[in-house]
């Protein structure tokens, strides 16, 4: 999702193998029902569930009460004794969580601020269960803040499964961070990560991380869903339209199917307008906005909706095809959210801006919702592959002409590594010490550490090792050696090093000309991270050539029309090479495509 820290967070307006195993390519489902592991390793495994719920909404209390089937598939080689629920709405309310978090820390989220710590009751949020019941038997429960413990009556052998029956009542918070009810546009309803949803388990264990910041992990699986609500109400988000709605007095009752999801989202407002755009060979688009904006930013919502098709089509050209029917871009939340099918995006924004925040979250939709990484330990494979191809997308969809679509996010990145405040992208989302840290690190250096890739095994190399990642991983839950090892594979390169130095450590990159004597040239690693290094050597005569020094790790080469020279071993410090005329002047990286930071000893 979009969030605004600083000056220096240059954000667009612009992958979790369950055991050590090795991807080969899959092809994509021909429908997300079915998602195909056969080319993994036979050790792979993910856990499965199916809901159905009743929903009936009070619109006037914002309130609800809702009934809940889950059908839990074990899919693990382990026996369950426990699950784990997520009560998202419980984090909105004075003491949680993410109220003390974002008291305490010391650049806090505008959005939230102190914010949750003044709700009076009937503005917070909450979920309470009030029954809960396994394969039709009582079973104990506690809500702890925002995860709810269930101790099982009857262990989940691997291979069997679970029914959990649930009757649970909430309330809608006040709109303060991502959901809610009457956000600053006045949208009614902005329903995300809205009922209890059961935590991910896999090779790692349980993934029931309490709600206080960031973003989401959830089991794959199909939703059915009949939603009561006032009659008057526009409704969209995630999954399609079974038949008409049927209406009883003054409700009406919706109901949706979607099919291999990890998430179910709705918004919801009696002023929407609602828009269809069909997708040539794709999907149709719904656009929701409210009828309640000035005419112009009615315009730019009419006009954005041609430039959605145009970024449907470069992301399922570069990435792969999107396997839904539908996409729903909807006014609500608090920024820019994805969701699955859709995104909650504020709505009163510039044409530009419409497009770009609409461009990322999309985006997600691929490196979020179809290559479903941990959010909360991966979030740059999220956030930052995500904004390298919107970037990517912006520049080509808006005619931006930017040499270098990712420059902004390399200095963001290099900003960063310079401030004193950098922590290794491998932190856990929510242990950052600066939420500044945080959105720089996840934005900005996940997308350099896609784009430096580029650098590192050549651009046709990138375009296809993503194309690759998707047709294996899409409908999984890819860890950040899965990727690095479809890129290997696909490069024929040595990358552990990258992953390792770029990833989990605060490494940097620093690498400078130190001497020229006449047609010699001596260079110098001064940061502690390796890489390749392009070199452009200008002569006398002011005729150029392009040198290219392999780093001895890779064990190979990029392909590049360079004149490729001896590997340069991490360990030596210097290195030295002779040319075949006089030299006028050296710059390591011309391109700036190394996210070197010190670049003032680059040239000589």
């Amino acid at each position: 999702m979009i969030r605004y820290y600083s000056a220096f967070l240059f954000v667009m307006v612009l992958l979790g193998c369950n055991t050590p195993k090795s991807a080969t390519t899959a092809a994509v489902p021909n429908t997300p029902l079915t998602p195909n592991t056969s080319t993994l390793n036979t050790a792979y495994w993910q856990q499965h569930a199916d809901y159905t719920m009743e929903i009936d909404m009070d619109v006037n209390k914002y309130q609800y009460n809702g009934k809940q089937t889950l059908v839990y598939t074990n899919n693990s080689p382990d026996v369950l004794n426990k699950v784990f629920y997520h009560l998202y709405f419980n984090a909105f309310q004075p003491g949680s969580e993410m109220d003390v978090r974002s008291r305490t820390i010391a650049d806090p989220d505008p959005r939230v601020g102190d914010r949750i710590s003044k709700l009076k009751p009937n503005e917070i949020g909450y979920i309470k269960v009030n029954s809960l019941k396994q394969n039709g038997e009582t079973i104990q429960y506690e809500a702890v803040g925002t995860i709810l413990e269930v101790t099982l009556n009857k262990p989940i052998l691997p291979g069997e499964k679970a029914t959990f029956n649930m009757d649970f009542n909430a309330q809608v918070p006040v709109q303060i961070r991502r959901s809610g009810r009457n956000n600053k546009e006045g949208v009614a309803l902005s329903m995300a990560q809205w009922y209890p949803k059961l935590a991910e388990y896999d090779f790692e264990g349980w993934h029931a991380d309490p709600y206080i910041g960031r973003e989401f992990h959830g089991v794959w699986g199909n939703f059915d869903v009949k939603l009561t609500i006032d009659k008057n109400y526009v409704v969209g988000g995630t999954g399609y339209l079974q038949g008409n709605p049927k209406i009883n007095g003054n409700k009406k009752t919706l109901h949706f199917k979607a099919p291999n999801v990890h998430d179910f989202t709705w918004a919801a407002d009696p002023d929407y307008i609602h828009d269809t755009k069909q997708v040539p060979n794709g999907p149709l688009l719904n656009f929701y906005y409210k009828n309640s904006l000035d005419a112009q930013t009615k315009s730019y919502w009419k006009k954005f909706q041609q430039k959605t098709v145009e970024l449907m089509q470069y992301f399922s050209e570069h990435i792969g095809k999107y396997p839904y029917k539908q996409y729903s871009v909807i006014q609500g939340g608090d920024g820019g959210m994805e969701y699955a099918m859709c995104t909650l995006i504020t709505g009163k924004r510039s044409f530009g801006s419409l497009v770009g925040v609409t461009a990322h979250e999309l985006a997600h939709t691929w490196f979020q919702f179809l290559l479903a990484t941990n959010e909360a330990k991966h979030e740059w494979m999220d956030e930052g592959f995500t904004s390298y191809i919107s970037d990517a997308a912006m520049n080509y969809v808006m005619k931006e002409g930017k040499e270098n679509p990712f420059a902004n996010a390399y200095k963001g990145y290099i900003y960063l590594a310079n401030s004193g405040k950098e922590q290794p992208l491998s932190t856990h989302a929510d242990r950052y010490t600066f939420n500044q840290a945080y959105g720089i690190a996840a934005y900005n250096k996940g997308e350099v550490f896609l784009a430096q890739l580029g650098y590192i095994i050549g651009e046709e190399n990138l375009k296809k090792t993503i194309k690759e990642y998707f047709n294996t991983w899409a409908f999984k839950h890819p860890t950040p050696n899965d990727f690095i090892r479809v890129a290997s594979k696909v490069s024929g390169l040595e990358l552990d090093w990258y992953l390792t130095d770029f990833t989990q450590t605060t490494n940097t990159i620093d690498y400078g000309v130190t001497t020229i004597e006449d047609k010699t040239v001596t260079l110098q690693r001064f940061g502690v991270m390796p890489m390749p290094i392009d070199v452009t050597v200008t002569y006398t005569d002011d005729t150029t050539e392009n040198f290219y020094i392999p780093l001895q790790m890779m064990r190979g080469e990029k392909p590049t029309t360079a004149t490729i020279i001896a590997d340069w071993a991490w360990a030596y410090p210097t290195y030295t090479f002779n040319t075949s005329k006089s030299i006028k002047s050296v710059t390591i990286d011309p391109e700036e495509m190394m996210a070197d930071v010190n670049r003032k000893n680059n040239t000589k």
